[in-house]
């Protein structure tokens, strides 16, 4: 792994060699794409609902992984996950969209150190989280990692899962990083 964090006079910095820059480039990138904003249901007529950022969106997103970002704020009591996700949803889609942005936008110069603003760090580190929520709701990921590696020496060396569960694990090495760099 060339991608690191490290800490310099107080900063944290970060250095990527090109390719790792640009498959993380590529990743965020999807994320982006992920948290588009869903095409509302129907047209909301009051624009001062739409000018405030209130959607129309009232049920969990379909895909188990964007619902995974997205989660229910109330797990017993759908009426108030309803009401809630429509006053709250397009604001943290939006909020998760502007921090992948700006952990894209750290990556404009692979090869170079690069000191990380204090919301770049935090960008990094809450988008890597998504990424990893991303990637372990598509690799059904468990609660025991044992399970998960027996179940990755059982995979074909060909199977795609394979280099998703790399990555999924490699994310999680650069946010073990991190964060001893912010410590």
């Amino acid at each position: 792994m060339s991608t690191d964090f490290s800490r310099k006079r107080g900063a944290v910095v970060l250095k990527a060699d090109e390719g790792e820059a640009q498959l993380l480039r590529d990743l965020f990138q999807q994320l982006l794409q992920l948290l588009e904003p869903e095409v509302p249901e129907a047209a909301d007529d009051d624009p001062l609902s739409a000018m405030v950022g209130i959607g129309t969106s009232t049920r969990a997103p379909a895909d188990p992984a964007l619902a995974r970002l997205l989660p229910d704020a109330y797990g017993d009591d759908d009426e108030a996950s309803a009401e809630f996700r429509r006053y709250t949803e397009l604001g943290l889609r939006e909020t998760k969209r502007q921090r992948a942005a700006l952990v894209i936008e750290t990556l404009a110069e692979p090869g170079k150190a690069r000191p990380l603003s204090d919301e770049e760090a935090q960008a990094w580190l809450t988008s890597m989280n998504d990424l990893r929520l991303v990637l372990g709701t598509n690799l059904d990921v468990s609660e025991e990692p044992e399970e998960d590696w027996a179940l990755l020496d059982e995979l074909p060396e060909d199977d795609p899962r394979r280099l998703a569960h790399w990555t999924y694990d490699w994310l999680g090495a650069l946010q073990w990083r991190l964060l001893k760099a912010l410590t």
